[in-house]
């Protein structure tokens, strides 16, 4: 038995999300169970909660019919509530004493498995209403966080995202499943019991209902009491849980960087830590558990006996009879069994009740970057794109761009250069609209890109990234992700242009091979390959290569260069680059330093001019002269 609140690792930011109630996840998760425009679902709602009443008013009267069997066995009067002799219940042959139970035990035995029947047709019924709803949250979850800007994914671990997001999903299940059918339905027996102790023996001793009742109230309140006091084991439990997985994920991501700096000890070291601390929260929840389960056992007990001593008094008096004894007992070891578990199961509902306070503020999170009610669709054109006194900063005390004014024409290409920090990868973002600008405006083709849907303004622009990140699939899967749907003539067509065809025939499994974990398993210059043939296969109007040959060989850059050149034919091309050598045949060439644009021109005049870029393009000869110079004393 256990009961925590769980807790993230990585809060929300309370700007962002206020904590949530538990009445407020309740209602959100009912909203799911009663859809709207589902009137299938509604009646399997209103169905299975007839079956459940049913199911547990039969399983009540189970109780009484065992009572009238012991009592017509036993000689005495059902209907008096006294003992009397045996010509009372049958003949002197004895024949309905065998009649009446009988019919008794088959109505008994019937209303055994009548209500087992209710409960498993509730079950049956119910089932659909449960998957649909846990797969509406899933799928409603998962199409948000992709709808998240990317400042919020950047400011948070996937792995304790993903342990959030799992915890929920896992907490809706299992409230389903118990506080639906197991909270609830005891607390209608209770009552029923209660209910039927206080109209059959009020006149006999109205104790038996309210010991009953006092008993089941005393439970719940030390449930709730020592529950309560114990959730600070389970944060604590849940928060190092979270922290170790975090740091797990993080690691074994990093399993190249880790071996390079030969820093294993460290990592299992961090993720002890972790350990260790989950290790002694759960020592000290297990001790807690320990007095709750004493505590109940003991009101338990205390209940039982008041009940049992008081009917016990009433058979010696005459006033009860045997049946009624055993009535009195079945019902209490009948409540006493879900009691117990109930105990339970208020605190695993607890802990999945708050693990769904975390997912649902995830749902409740905003996006710094949002269509308009009104957004426009990005008409057809040229792809002619222009920066108009564009300014941005990521905090406002430090500007990244300030009043940046370009353009660039269809089928032109632009390059893009500058020391790190200047802001040419932001340039980038802010065309494809990961973030909006501050002041200023980006234009396509006249519109501006805030007044169009993401959607249509990204489908327009093809982006082959710095850093290249494949899915755990297939070359062809990763190539296709372009455009799915794509056949494998297409997939070989756009491989074909990168310049990976080559690589790709010469592989046992061809376009089927597996890349790994973020493409572990090919070189960086394959993956950037298999990027810009992705990117190739998108066939959109304007073309981003953000430093796209940086992982390459000088050998390998010179044939992707002639690729580039080819794609970019009759598309608009922006190039963030490193290596300048790459962009020498560029139509322009815009040089930024610390946001602003300070030169701007061809390869040639740029050279000439002998300011920023060419003390670049000093160094960087300068370097590659060296570089060739080590190879040769090598060679």
């Amino acid at each position: 038995m256990s009961s925590s609140a769980s807790a993230s690792s990585q809060p929300f930011d309370a700007a962002a999300t206020a904590r949530r109630s538990h009445w407020k996840t309740l209602a959100t998760l009912c909203s799911y169970l009663w859809p709207s425009g589902r009137l299938d679902l509604r009646i399997r709602v209103v169905l299975a909660v007839l079956a459940l009443i049913l199911a547990k008013v039969v399983n009540v009267v189970v109780p009484y019919l065992y009572k009238l069997a012991v009592d017509a066995l036993t000689g005495a009067n059902p209907n008096s509530g006294a003992s009397g002799d045996a010509a009372n219940a049958g003949g002197a042959d004895g024949s309905l004493l065998i009649t009446v139970p009988l019919t008794i035990i088959l109505a008994y035995g019937g209303a055994r498995v009548l209500s087992q029947a209710f409960g498993e047709l509730r079950d049956l019924i119910f089932i659909k209403v449960g998957q649909h709803s846990q797969r509406s949250i899933a799928l409603d979850t998962f199409r948000h966080l992709h709808g998240l800007s990317l400042g919020f994914h950047l400011e948070r671990q996937t792995g304790g995202l993903s342990r959030v997001i799992e915890r929920g999903v896992r907490g809706i299940s299992f409230v389903l499943s118990f506080m639906l059918f197991n909270i609830l339905p005891t607390l209608l027996e209770i009552f029923l019991v209660t209910g039927v102790l206080l109209y059959a023996y009020h006149e006999v001793s109205p104790a038996f209902a309210a010991i009953t009742f006092g008993t089941i109230f005393l439970y719940i309140v030390l449930t709730l009491t020592i529950t309560e006091w114990r959730l600070k084991y389970r944060r604590k439990m849940n928060k190092n849980d979270t922290d170790a997985n975090t740091k797990a994920i993080d690691s074994l991501i990093n399993y190249e960087t880790v071996k390079y700096f030969g820093n294993e000890e460290h990592e299992y070291a961090r993720y002890d830590r972790a350990l260790a601390g989950y290790e002694a929260a759960a020592v000290k929840s297990q001790g807690s558990l320990t007095v709750l389960n004493l505590s109940q056992g003991l009101t338990i007990g205390a209940g039982l006996i008041a009940v049992m001593y008081l009917a016990a008094d009433g058979v010696a008096a005459g006033r009860l009879t045997v049946g009624d004894f055993v009535l009195i007992n079945t019902y209490l070891i009948q409540l006493y069994l879900p009691l117990n578990f109930l105990g339970f199961v208020y605190r695993e509902v607890k802990q999945s009740l708050t693990d769904m306070d975390k997912m649902f503020e995830l749902l409740e999170v905003g996006t710094d970057v949002r269509d308009e009610s009104d957004a426009a669709v990005l008409n057809d054109g040229p792809g002619r794109v222009e920066f108009r006194n564009v300014s941005f900063a990521y905090k406002s005390d430090r500007p990244i761009i300030e009043d940046l004014s370009f353009s660039v024409e269809s089928g032109r290409t632009t390059a893009i250069v500058g020391p790190s920090g200047a802001g040419k990868s932001t340039i980038s973002r802010l065309l494809f609209r990961f973030y909006d600008v501050n002041d200023g405006a980006i234009l396509i083709d006249g519109q501006d890109v805030r007044e169009v849907s993401q959607k249509t303004l990204r489908a327009a622009i093809g982006v082959v990234p710095q850093d290249t990140v494949l899915f755990n699939d297939t070359i062809a899967y990763n190539i296709a992700y372009g455009r799915p749907g794509a056949d494998d003539q297409a997939v070989a067509n756009a491989a074909r242009l990168a310049r990976i065809d080559g690589f790709v025939a010469s592989l046992p499994e061809g376009y089927d091979t597996t890349v790994g974990e973020r493409g572990m398993k090919v070189s960086g210059g394959e993956k950037q390959r298999i990027a810009i043939a992705r990117a190739i296969l998108k066939s959109p109007r304007i073309m981003l290569f953000d430093e796209a040959t940086s992982a390459l060989d000088s050998h390998t850059e010179k044939e992707i260069q002639a690729s580039l050149r080819e794609v970019s034919k009759d598309r608009t091309t922006l190039v963030i680059a490193h290596r300048l050598s790459t962009i020498v045949d560029a139509d322009e060439i815009l040089v930024l330093k610390a946001g602003r644009l300070v030169e701007r021109g061809k390869h040639a005049e740029l050279l000439e001019r002998d300011g920023e870029y060419a003390e670049m393009w000093r160094k960087q000869q300068e370097a590659e002269e060296l570089r060739e110079r080590v190879e040769l004393t090598q060679d």
